[in-house]
């Protein structure tokens, strides 16, 4: 192709073009970093034109989820720092508690989070609960756990609420057996999710039941409906040592697979 006419030179230029969207376009197929996927794509007989979002949308590989999910530990030597603000943490758990799935889209999860004197009361409750029941010669153990999980920077409370799991009962009587059952999957989807958005931030944490001893105290404390039924503690703070060990059962007990 002749470059001296503006015809010729055109022509160049639109195969330069074609052949550098070319290039983006096989390169995102294997980048393991986030890329600009194009908004819109518009083809004309010399070039294909892509139209970008003002902010890229970010990919997320397998690997990279399945990296979190491996690295995530049960912590219980949290210390009161955080690698993030807290207001960061909230984001973190008012987008899971958004775009979680739950059954028939009951949207029955309930989370409370608890920061600064808040953490260390929901402990102060446990640690009284279990004096009344736990021997005073066997709580020394027992008082030690609870202190590690009060040193933790902050606690998210896990609740589901039964008015949601009720009302879903009423609607769809032929399932009603299986709703209290099913909300108990949302509310494990949820307690992963934030664990592993913390993990990814660089947090560490657990998961308790101390439910239902502290149920009542905890609804009277911050005030919260009676229908929502606590089911699960969760400290978490910077981890101020790694985690034990974890040793596996062989895969293939665990999964069956066939083609």
């Amino acid at each position: 192709v002749s470059t001296q006419s503006t015809g010729g030179s055109q022509c160049c230029k639109l195969l330069a073009a074609m052949s550098l969207a070319q290039k983006i376009q096989n390169s995102s197929c294997t980048a393991k970093t986030p890329f600009l996927r194009p908004k819109s794509v518009v083809r004309s007989r010399y070039m294909t034109t892509y139209s970008y979002n003002k902010e890229p949308k970010r990919v997320l590989p397998s690997e990279d989820v399945l990296h979190l999910l491996k690295n995530r530990r049960t912590i219980y030597n949290l210390t009161s720092d955080s690698t993030i603000p807290d207001s960061k943490v909230k984001d973190i758990i008012e987008q899971t508690v958004l775009h979680v799935p739950s059954s028939f889209n009951s949207q029955s999860s309930r989370v409370v989070i608890l920061f600064n004197n808040n953490h260390t009361k929901v402990w102060d409750i446990v640690s009284q609960k279990l004096q009344a029941i736990v021997p005073s010669d066997n709580f020394g153990p027992t008082e030690k756990k609870i202190k590690g999980f009060q040193s933790a920077h902050g606690t998210i409370l896990y609740f589901e609420d039964q008015n949601s799991v009720k009302d879903l009962q009423k609607k769809f009587p032929t399932y009603a057996d299986r709703f209290p059952e099913w909300s108990s999957h949302t509310a494990g989807m949820v307690q992963l999710t934030v664990w592993l958005a913390l993990e990814n931030e660089g947090l560490g944490a657990s998961l308790q039941h101390y439910n239902p001893i502290i149920d009542e105290d905890v609804r009277k404390e911050w005030n919260l409906p009676s229908e929502w039924r606590l089911v699960a503690q969760m400290p978490f703070g910077k981890p101020g040592s790694p985690a034990g060990e974890k040793t596996f059962i062989p895969i293939e007990q665990r999964v069956k697979c066939f083609f």
